[in-house]
């Protein structure tokens, strides 16, 4: 049994998902939250696996407190709930910690098996999600990577122009260390290059110029 908390300051919509999925076999939802504040207090003593969290709520921005969350309880799958599609913000959700995302107006088989995806560890993005990323159900959605410090800076200084000798230079750091990580960096991205990663960092949130 997936345990569930779901946070939603829309009352009827909480109570309404809350019940339809306790009549699934899978699952169950031991906790509801209105608020990020409600939220926020009642994890450390929460016991779940999976939490559904409304993108937009009156007391905060649910993608900027994703970082508190996974501090609070780091093994939480996170699914954002949301009414917006469009992909700087489905990416700023997975690059600050959650593991899937799904449209308010999904059906509830839908969010069944995003729940249940995530639980087993995968990455899930409803069809329509999928379908904004220009991404089939059957394809690998593209994995945001986690990047170091000296990752993004040299994607930074690569991006505004400078040389692998201008980066070194500047960062005092021997070019062959700058070239490692551009190799690095296209592994992680999974490009050909490294223009191709820096417009999908740029994509994804991970940088800014």
């Amino acid at each position: 049994m997936i345990k569930i908390a779901i946070t939603d300051d829309h009352p009827l919509l909480l109570e309404g998902l809350k019940n339809i999925l306790n009549t699934r076999e899978t699952v169950e939802v031991i906790e509801c939250f209105s608020s990020a504040k409600e939220l926020l207090n009642g994890l450390p003593n929460s016991d779940i696996d999976v939490l559904l969290l409304d993108i937009n709520l009156e007391d905060a921005n649910s993608i900027e407190i994703l970082g508190k969350i996974t501090k609070i309880k780091p093994e939480l799958y996170i699914i954002m709930l949301s009414v917006h599609n469009e992909l700087p913000v489905i990416n700023s959700c997975i690059s600050q910690g959650a593991i899937g995302y799904i449209q308010k107006n999904a059906s509830i088989d839908e969010i069944l098996v995003g729940i249940e995806t995530v639980y087993s560890g995968q990455k899930f993005f409803c069809s329509q999600t999928l379908k904004k990323m220009n991404i089939k159900e059957t394809d690998e959605p593209h994995t945001v990577p986690k990047l170091t410090r000296r990752e993004k800076e040299i994607l930074i200084e690569a991006a505004i122009g400078l040389t692998t000798n201008q980066i070194a230079e500047k960062l005092f750091i021997s070019p062959h260390t700058v070239e490692s990580h551009r190799k690095n960096l296209i592994e992680k991205f999974q490009t050909s290059n490294l223009s191709s990663a820096i417009k999908l960092a740029l994509e994804y949130g991970l940088i800014g110029i």
